[in-house]
């Protein structure tokens, strides 16, 4: 009987210090968790808005260009988190129809990467001038801000057509005092060895090019530096 005793005293300890140990253990996770919440709304969201090209067709999920962005601008001091709101064969128009559903995750700044494909498919200039231009106003009357990126059109499709699409991007950057990144693929374009087989797309090489180029625009934007240097209003 006395052992029994003895052994059940024992159990009744063991008991209560593992229940005890349970909730320091749970309380622990919780202030981790609280804690990673924390930083994780504290992080500067940046939203890549475009179409294949920052989707990473063609490439694994780890090289797409937000995720190589987004380890480029944490090293060189910026708490961002990318948002890669990037769609395989998207157009302008594309982009203009799924903003709000893009923008459900609140970034503080966006970075619009969109117009390749009205290009290749010679869609009317006028037609993704429009597009871009209400997204554009969207987001500004959002208070995010803007890095417009631009495109320019094939060749094959004439030399008017070119004109008039190369010419959008930079009126609409300056219609709307934006930031403008002049050409997405700056440096990568039509260089076999930066691009996948199918001579569009660029190979992780080639996207680690675009993020070197495209850097200092997005510093800029980060600080809410206007193409004139002004702050953003």
């Amino acid at each position: 009987m006395m052992n029994n005793r003895h052994v059940s005293k024992r159990y009744a300890v063991l008991s209560k210090f593992f229940k005890s140990l349970g909730f320091i253990v749970l309380v622990w996770v919780m202030v981790l968790s609280a804690a990673n919440n924390g930083n994780a709304a504290s992080l500067t969201r940046i939203l890549v808005l475009g179409d294949s090209l920052s989707a990473g067709y063609g490439l694994l999920a780890g090289e797409a260009f937000p995720v190589k962005l987004g380890i480029k601008l944490r090293a060189a001091g910026h708490d961002v988190k990318m948002l890669n709101g990037g769609v395989s064969g998207d157009t302008s128009a594309g982009g203009r129809a799924r903003l709000n559903w893009a923008l459900a995750d609140k970034p503080r700044f966006a970075i619009i990467e969109l117009g390749a494909n009205d290009g290749l498919r010679g869609l009317d200039s006028e037609a993704m001038r429009e597009n871009l231009d209400d997204i554009i106003v969207r987001l500004k009357a959002a208070k995010i801000g803007v890095l417009l990126t631009g495109m320019r059109a094939p060749p094959n499709i004439g030399p008017d057509y070119g004109r008039a699409f190369n010419r959008v991007f930079p009126d609409l950057a300056q219609k709307h005092d934006v930031l403008l990144y002049p050409f997405f693929l700056d440096g990568v374009a039509a260089i076999s060895s930066l691009n996948q087989r199918d001579g569009i797309h660029p190979n992780p090489r080639g996207v680690a090019v675009i993020v070197d180029r495209i850097m200092p625009f997005v510093v800029r934007l980060l600080k809410g530096k206007q193409k004139g240097g002004a702050k953003q209003k």
